[in-house]
């Protein structure tokens, strides 16, 4: 990856997710791309089609997931 190449990190704000983005940033990359559950429902294929025909990502790194706690992880 190059510096300046557009990178999608869904999930930015958890566990994983942020320290990717964390690690990107001081390393020196600028084009960092983030959305919240809110701004990008990724389980909406229609929304996550039309946000990379208009942001072109070069590399995605996927760190979503569902999360609720441990008694939601051992019933899902």
């Amino acid at each position: 990856m190059q510096l300046k190449d557009k990178v999608f990190i869904s999930g930015h704000n958890g566990l994983v997710g942020s320290s990717i983005t964390r690690e990107l940033r001081e390393r020196g990359f600028e084009n960092l791309l983030t959305r919240s559950h809110k701004e990008l429902d990724l389980t909406n294929q229609a929304l996550v089609l039309k946000f990379f025909k208009t942001e072109k990502p070069d590399y995605v790194v996927l760190a979503a997931g569902k999360v609720g706690g441990i008694n939601a992880n051992h019933t899902y």
